[in-house]
């Protein structure tokens, strides 16, 4: 009887969950060999399932992401199927064309290689199928985009042409009434072939347009496929369409093909605002491939890009589906975006996918009205959480479902919290707040460990960013201190609670000191197990109240491991001992968890690592340890995110140790590689992205006797100095940061410069010029400035908008309004009109400023500031880009100047 009763006694000290409770039922016995005997499990079970996580991880991605359909000859397709064979010798004939931007004659030739195409498709339509095809010449447009990327812009276009082909049933006219749009960009940026961006999708459009062609008969709607140029310059080809071509008011629906890389599976990374599209992809696509987490991230402005698509939703208020290629975003707008490193299989998986959707929904009699007319509350709760599962299947569900859904889940979650802390009082109160601050510390330490290597790689490695061409070196950069960090803070975490708990039992009847310590030493891990839910449901409740579309991730990391929790572990007896975690617990409730995910994780790294080469936008002002920081902070944050489960397990074993001595040794070997330069942070296929231009400075005054200034600016907008390239190039080049250079959208704040040769290739004719005509003063002052920009068919203007209310913009050959006065927004006390055009693009303007009421011209300030392009090689030019490092690549972008940039700026003190 007394051995029962001192049984008894020591379970009621054994968990604070149960204190409510002074006594355990008398039947309860403790015995050595038995819940608490023998508790220091094997490391060798913790390292399996780690290496086993890991393993799984990897394949998840693999099977997800890299695993490509069989391309299919035009044979194996057949007249009615899609053929990756086809598609890739229309995408092989537009990159051998070369580098073809807006003006050049290569886009001549790829338009006219596009059109001569589209009449083959004419031809062998089948016989009951029309087949429209118009080369359409737009006339100049100006597009305003108050959000996004081109915020506080107006771009403005002039003789661009598209080619543009309607596929519709030939004996049902009304089918021509509502049509679907499939656009994608003929052109490039003036670096790159453009092998992905865009030819990848031109070459799909053309084979599904000739796919469609065949089935188009049995269709209740017309299919308009657009060929458009001028996206690279500012969206300029899709806004043309939407708003001068007679066709585009029957679109009401677009689907926009898009590459941020070269290959892979091209994925849906914006859809909406109405459903519908994504729902119908969703139940026919063979190959679905789409996740919510890309259009967050999107949307939310943390990726610096753009698509036609924003044209679509914003400006005509269509609903539609994105896609893109990210494999190997590195090579975005580089020579390397190249027919060689496109994957295989590419073509044919979107070809597939896009066929089955665009059969689908064209022989569908319904078709959602667009999304105008609804209130911002209704689209919010209809907005569609989409996510692949291997690339297999497709779930789908509206916002509104995911609502009840996560309140729900939530709900629930915090009825058992409180009904769990209720019952076990102050103490259980007291373990819920030491094992969230055992959570917290992992966070500090793991990113404190891993930032402090980002802040220390670009003091003794040769480029701040040394794994651009091998990404595997994150792991062990990054990678190894997190894991250190996050198991050293929840080691003193777990101490910590250890030291609370041993306290709090001794307060009460005397157990044996043995006995004790493992009793804590359970009840301590399986709280900081708890933790890890308490911390998924803290993000779910972030992700439901701001309507996340991604909170999905965060519901299956809390309800896969509380319920795994709860099926193992979970007790309604107060006479159970705590025990152990089960390795089935960890298994059951990590493998939904990492099926979900773990392919986005690691997709999400590559893409920031890729996003490295050309995250200095003004080359030299930002700190070269930035890029690291936006690495390892997401590595750290991911690693704190999903091991804080796997790392509770830990502290009962004797791999504690191994780990560290493990995470050092890679972390060691990580570093000695970087900073011996094992491995070139740089290679011809991955390359560091860089701009020559000849500059000719004529910036001053227009009263000023001013000589233009002309040099060879060499710049880069991946992190790091420009030594080594220097060195290799030898034309006596100058770096550093004495000599910020004004391209007007952006500034080079560390870069080099030669003089050597550099007054040749270029004469003084070639200078933009700005001429007052008139300056009113009178009531509202009012000036009028003439504007040439000579030889250039695209170039950028700064208006001051703290001096300057508003302005509109003529074609003096014209005498056509092309901006008209209006509200205009501004970035930074600047309004950019950035103009880009074919060869019979006006170059003469007339600008009228209006200034503002009252306004005190500050003497030394700029008016507006010019950039003008051209598309020429000068002779230094030419011979630097010859000797240019293999490791290096020209960078275009629409901001990016061209080979051969003149500025010219106008004072406020005119």
């Amino acid at each position: 009887m007394r051995k029962r009763h001192e049984a008894a006694s020591v379970a009621s000290k054994g968990s604070s969950s149960s204190v409510a409770s002074e006594k355990y039922s008398n039947d309860a016995e403790i015995r050595p060999d038995v819940g608490v005997g023998n508790i220091k499990r094997s490391s060798f079970a913790w390292l399996a399932l780690f290496f086993i996580i890991a393993y799984s991880c990897s394949s998840i991605y693999q099977y997800q992401f890299q695993s490509m359909p069989v391309p299919l000859s035009a044979e194996q397709a057949g007249k009615r199927g899609f053929s990756e064979i086809e598609a890739f010798n229309h995408v092989k004939a537009l990159t051998e064309v070369g580098p073809h931007p807006v003006g050049s004659e290569a886009l001549n030739e790829a338009l006219q290689y596009v059109l001569t195409a589209c009449e083959t498709i004419k031809k062998i339509a089948h016989w009951e199928v029309d087949v429209e095809v118009d080369i359409f010449h737009v006339e100049s447009g100006a597009n305003r985009l108050d959000s996004g990327l081109f915020a506080g812009r107006s771009l403005v276009y002039s003789d661009l042409n598209h080619v543009v082909v309607r596929i519709s049933p030939k004996y049902m006219s009304e089918a021509r009434e509502k049509s679907i749009l499939v656009s994608s960009h003929i052109d490039t940026v003036f670096s790159t072939e453009g092998a992905g961006d865009c030819s990848s999708c031109v070459g799909v459009m053309l084979e599904l347009a000739r796919g469609i062609s065949q089935w188009a008969h049995g269709l209740k709607k017309g299919v308009i496929f657009l060929f458009n140029t001028g996206e690279e310059e500012g969206l300029n080809g899709a806004h043309s369409f939407i708003t001068q071509h007679p066709w585009s008011k029957t679109v009401q629906m677009a689907i926009d093909l898009e590459a941020m890389g070269i290959g892979g599976k091209s994925s849906i990374f914006q859809a909406g605002p109405h459903p519908w599209a994504i729902e119908n992809y969703a139940s026919v696509a063979k190959y679905p491939s789409g996740q919510i987490v890309a259009q967050d991230l999107f949307s939310s402005g943390v990726i610096k890009s753009a698509t036609d698509f924003q044209v679509y939703k914003d400006v005509a208020g269509l609903s539609g589906l994105d896609f893109a290629y990210v494999d190997n975003t590195a090579v975005y707008h580089t020579k390397n975006d190249k027919l060689e490193l496109l994957t295989k299989g590419s073509l044919q998986h979107l070809g597939e996918n896009m066929l089955a959707f665009l059969l689908h929904i064209g022989a569908s009699s319904h078709f959602p009205e667009g999304s105008s007319t609804e209130s911002k509350e209704d689209i919010s709760n209809n907005k569609a959480i989409y996510f692949d599962i291997l690339g297999t299947y497709m779930v789908v569900y509206r916002q509104k479902f995911a609502n009840l859904l996560h309140n729900s889940v939530i709900m629930q979650s915090l009825l058992i919290w409180a009904t769990s802390l209720f019952m076990g009082g102050i103490p259980a109160a007291a373990s819920l707040a030491l094992s969230c601050l055992g959570v917290l510390l992992m966070w500090l330490f793991a990113l404190g460990f891993s930032l402090l290597v980002a802040f220390l790689i670009p003091m003794i490695s040769s480029s701040p960013v040394p794994y651009v061409a091998s990404p595997w070196l994150v792991v062990g950069l990054f990678g190894a201190p997190a894991i250190l960090g996050a198991l050293t803070g929840q080691h003193l975490g777990y101490l910590l609670f250890k030291k609370y708990l041993l306290n709090l039992h001794s307060k009460r009847r005397q157990i044996p000191p043995i006995i004790q310590a493992d009793l804590v030493k359970l009840e301590a891990e399986r709280w900081l197990y708890k933790a890890g839910s308490f911390q998924w449901l803290i993000l779910l409740i972030l992700g439901n109240y701001f309507k996340i579309g991604s909170s999905y991730l965060a519901l299956v990391w809390l309800v896969s491991p509380a319920f795994a929790f709860g099926f193992f572990e979970a007790t309604l007896s107060p006479a159970r001992l705590p025990k152990p975690l089960k390795l089935a617990t960890l298994v059951l409730g990590l493998a939904t968890p990492i099926l979900f995910s773990a392919g986005i994780f690691i997709r999400l790294a590559a893409t920031i690592i890729g996003g490295m080469v050309r995250l200095d936008r003004n080359p030299g002002g930002t700190p070269e340890w930035l890029g690291n920081f936006v690495i390892a902070a997401y590595i750290a944050a991911l690693l704190s995110l999903t091991l804080v489960y796997l790392l509770s397990y830990v502290h009962l074993s004797g791999v504690k140790g191994t780990i560290t001595l493990a995470t050092l040794v890679l972390f060691g070997l990580s570093l000695a590689v970087v900073s011996f330069g094992v491995v070139p942070p740089f290679s011809e296929d991955t390359a560091r992205a860089v701009n020559v231009v000849h500059v000719v400075d004529a910036t001053g005054g227009l009263d000023e006797i001013h000589t233009p200034e002309s040099y060879v600016s060499l710049f880069s907008t991946t992190p790091g100095n420009l030594n080594k390239e220097v060195e290799h190039i030898n034309e006596s080049f100058i770096c550093g940061k004495n000599k910020t250079v004004d391209f007007v959208t952006f500034s080079v704040k560390y870069g080099c410069r030669t003089y050597n040769d550099a007054t040749s290739g270029w004469s003084e004719d070639d200078i933009p010029t700005m001429h007052v005509g008139s300056d009113a003063k009178e009531n509202k002052r009012i000036t009028q400035v003439s504007i040439n920009t000579k030889d250039s068919v695209r170039w950028v203007l700064a208006i001051n908008t703290d001096e300057i209310e508003d302005f509109k913009l003529n074609d003096a050959r014209s005498s056509e309004e092309l901006i008209s006065v209006d509200r205009k927004s501004s970035v930074d006390g600047w309004h950019i009109i950035q103009f880009s055009g074919g060869k019979n693009a006006p170059r003469l303007f007339d600008l009228t400023l209006y200034w503002r009421s009252g306004s005190t011209p500050s003497i030394d300030g700029y008016l507006l500031k010019l950039r003008t392009d051209v598309d020429i090689l000068t002779p230094i030019t030419e011979r630097i880009l010859q000797k240019l490092p293999y490791w290096c690549s020209l960078f275009g972008k629409s901001t990016s100047p061209h080979t051969l940039a003149f500025l010219r700026n106008l004072a406020v003190n005119f």
